[in-house]
């Protein structure tokens, strides 16, 4: 009798693990449970490029749907795990399917913050975490359509540069006093204040949103300043919430996130999880984290599952994120801290520069801004937690692979 090997949330951890599953010699049952109707797919895309327009939906897809029957991974698209049993080893599905299972793996993904302000339930009003969403917004956005924009971290920010590169008229609300702020230091924010004010959106940083209007449909946001926004949509960008719910009613350990270890192990031996669902150890950093990014959902899913197969390989890497804005490209690699000493590597106005991070005298995080040759460079220091001379940093004509050897 065959091991079958459950994996809930077809997103880009689920459906990771179940390719890694294969590649690594697992010849027996693989199940791949997901809530949407496609098969796994990159989401970055969405709010970029997919958005624009400018790539078909078939192109965000991780492998080819006949994929999945070439090697044999059962799929249950459209179906949500509603229940799972871990005495008996089963996971019930909501139309009545009971499957059991030898190894499970949680992949269950996150999903969108709403608000709660009153209004919020009017319809016009989107927000954007999967291909639905996204047609949604598209639908909407006819020619002249003028977009309200709720948040200025990655999600609005890519939204409204995709908007304005379509000839939307575009404002944005961001309660905090800068744009990115949870991610990239003041002076990243300023710059990416200026690119977007001087594309001609509208900024309204330090202001709050109290209501959405309007009469059965959006029209207006209202301010804590007690002005309004005109809009034809709104598009709300506040973050995520990880989706950790069937693991709570298990009696998994869950903090921030389902806790694994360094191999995606829960506390039971037949349960693991991978992706933005999890709370997990960064030897490299020397803590705990949850990451929301695509690095983490792939290469933690292939730890996982080598660990399903009983293979230890530690998931331990540099996190790192991408944005795309306009002409822009946003790498980042490590999480800064606001007591980092900051380094700017390059011209600013020239629109190809790094921020550079320093804590106790080393690279702990870095900021390229069209300027990829500082960023593989960048994620080895961090990794060697190697010390480096700020003044030298400073200076762009020296190669940031120069102070690998020294």
């Amino acid at each position: 009798m065959t091991d079958t090997f459950i994996i809930v949330g077809a997103g880009q951890a689920g459906g990771q693990a179940a390719a890694t599953l294969r590649s690594k010699g697992f010849e027996g049952r693989i199940v791949l449970i997901g809530e949407e109707n496609y098969v796994p797919y990159e989401r970055p895309p969405l709010s970029k490029a997919f958005l624009a327009g400018e790539l078909p939906v078939e192109k965000t897809f991780l492998k080819k749907p006949d994929f999945y029957d070439n090697k044999n991974i059962e799929l249950r698209l459209g179906r949500r795990v509603v229940a799972i049993d871990r005495q008996a080893r089963t996971v019930n599905l909501d139309n009545g399917e009971s499957i059991g299972y030898d190894k499970l793996l949680l992949a269950t993904g996150s999903r969108v913050r709403k608000l709660t302000v009153p209004g919020a339930e009017l319809s016009g009003i989107h927000y954007l975490r999967d291909i639905a969403d996204v047609e949604g917004i598209r639908a909407a956005m006819k020619p002249g359509a003028r977009l309200a924009i709720v948040g200025a971290g990655y999600i609005g920010l890519e939204v409204a540069a995709v908007a304005r590169k379509l000839g939307h008229e575009v404002t944005v609300v961001e309660a905090l006093d800068r744009v990115m702020a949870r991610v990239v230091a003041p002076q990243v924010s300023a710059f990416y204040e200026k690119v977007h004010r001087e594309a001609g959106v509208d900024l309204r940083l330090g202001t709050g949103l109290t209501a959405f209007e309007g009469d059965g449909r959006f029209e207006q946001l209202r301010l804590t300043d007690g002005s309004a926004v005109p809009g034809d949509l709104a598009v709300v960008g506040i973050g995520i919430v990880p989706n950790v719910e069937l693991a709570q009613e298990i009696g998994l350990k869950v903090d921030n996130g389902i806790v694994v270890d360094e191999y995606g192990r829960t506390e039971d031996p037949d349960i693991f999880a991978a992706g933005d669902v999890t709370n997990h150890p960064n030897a490299i950093l020397g803590r705990n984290i949850r990451l929301e990014s695509v690095q983490n959902a792939m290469s933690q899913a292939m730890a996982a599952a080598l660990a399903m197969l009983g293979h230890l390989e530690a998931y331990n890497e540099v996190p790192w994120f991408w944005s795309d804005q306009y002409d822009l490209k946003l790498q980042i690699a490590g999480l800064w801290e606001p007591d980092d000493e900051i380094v700017v590597r390059g011209d600013m106005e020239s629109r190809k520069f790094s921020v550079v991070y320093l804590r106790d005298g080393a690279i702990a995080a870095i900021n390229v801004i069209n300027n990829m040759r500082d960023f593989l460079p960048a994620k080895k220091l961090i990794e060697a937690k190697s010390k480096v001379d700020p003044a030298r940093l400073a200076d762009p004509e020296v190669p940031l692979k120069e102070f690998l050897t020294t």
